[in-house]
C-alpha cells in the first residue's frame, strides 16, 4: 500500500453544566483527555512512520516506538506524553523530549484511543465501541505504549476525579461515533478542567496580537505570560482603551500602567509559575 497521511478526527469543546445531554447513560463514554502531542502511527510493509496531526513527519523524533508490534496496513490515533510524578502527563517535558527528539533522555509513552485502519482496511465506518474493542485486543499495555481507559457515562463524576487530580480533563464521545478523518465533530466533546485567576494587562505586542499579562502581588506585579486569545468584541474595547495608559515601548512591544483588568482561564501553571494558554473571560471593573 501506498505511504499516505491521514487527517484525525478533531474535538469540539464542551462547557458543563452536564445535564445539558445524557452523558451519564450508555449512549456515551467518558476518557481521561491526554495532555500531550497528538500523535498517528503508521505501519506499512513492516516499517512504522510517525506523524503529527498536520502531516508533519516526526518518525525520527521517538524511535522507541518504531518495534511496536503491530499489524501491516494499521494506523493508530492517540497522544505521545512523558510521565511525570505518579504517572500524570508532563506537557512541558513531552515537549522538551519532542524538541529534542532521539536525543532527548525523557521517557515516554504512546497512549492510543483510536484505529482508523486495520491490516489494509479502513475501519472508520465501524462504530466507536467496536474499534475500541479492536484497540484492544491489539495493543498490550507496555513501556512504551498502552491504549486509553474509558468508562461508560458518568462524565460529570469522571471530570470532577480530573479535577481533584489536577490532570486537564475529560473527552465525552458517542458511543456508536464512527471516525470522521479531517473533521471536527460534535460527536466528541472536550471538557476541560480550566483554572481562573484575575490579571492585569500590561502590555501589547505589536507585530501580532497578543497581551501581555500581570498579576499583582504585594506592591508588585509579577509577569505571568501573553495572551493571544480574545474575542472580537473584547479587542474592540481594549483597543478604545489602552492608549490612555501607555507608559513605554520597545520595537515588539508597548507598555501598559497596569490599570485594564480580566478574568482569565488557562490551562495549569508552568514550571516557571507563567500561566499555560490564557484566554480572555471578561473585564473587570
Amino acid at each position: 500500500m501506498v505511504w499516505m497521511f491521514v487527517s484525525p478526527m478533531l474535538l469540539h469543546k464542551f462547557s458543563p453544566p452536564f445535564d445539558e445531554l445524557p452523558f451519564d447513560e450508555n449512549e456515551y463514554i467518558s476518557e481521561l483527555k491526554i495532555d500531550g502531542i497528538r500523535l498517528l502511527l503508521a505501519k506499512w510493509d513492516n516499517v512504522i512512520k510517525l506523524y503529527t496531526r498536520h502531516g508533519n513527519e516526526i518518525t525520527g523524533k521517538f524511535p522507541e516506538l518504531l518495534n511496536i508490534v503491530i499489524p501491516n496496513g494499521t494506523i493508530l490515533d492517540g497522544e505521545v506524553v512523558v510521565p511525570g510524578p505518579g504517572g500524570k502527563p508532563d506537557f512541558e517535558e513531552t515537549m522538551s523530549r519532542f524538541q529534542a527528539g532521539r536525543n532527548g533522555i525523557q521517557p515516554i509513552q504512546y497512549c492510543v484511543f483510536d484505529i482508523i485502519y486495520l491490516e489494509d482496511k479502513r475501519i472508520t465506518h465501524l462504530p466507536l465501541l467496536k474499534r475500541k474493542e479492536l484497540l484492544k485486543s491489539l495493543i498490550k499495555p507496555s513501556q512504551y505504549i498502552a491504549p486509553v481507559e474509558w468508562t461508560t457515562g458518568n462524565a460529570e463524576a469522571y471530570f470532577n476525579l480530573t479535577k481533584e487530580h489536577g490532570l486537564e480533563g475529560i473527552v465525552i464521545k458517542k458511543a456508536d461515533s464512527l471516525y470522521k478523518i479531517k473533521n471536527r465533530s460534535h460527536n466528541w466533546l472536550k471538557v476541560i478542567n480550566y483554572s481562573f485567576a484575575d490579571v492585569y494587562i500590561t502590555g501589547l505586542r505589536k507585530n501580532e496580537f497578543g497581551l501581555l499579562l500581570s498579576l499583582e502581588e504585594g506592591n508588585k506585579m509579577r509577569p505571568v505570560g501573553l495572551m493571544e486569545f480574545m474575542v472580537p468584541a473584547a479587542r474592540k474595547k481594549f483597543y478604545q482603551e489602552y492608549r490612555n495608559y501607555v507608559v513605554d515601548e520597545n520595537k515588539d512591544f508597548i507598555f501598559l500602567e497596569p490599570k485594564i483588568k480580566a478574568k482569565v482561564k488557562y490551562r495549569n501553571l508552568t514550571k516557571e509559575n507563567k500561566l499555560r494558554i490564557p484566554s480572555f473571560v471578561e473585564f473587570i471593573s
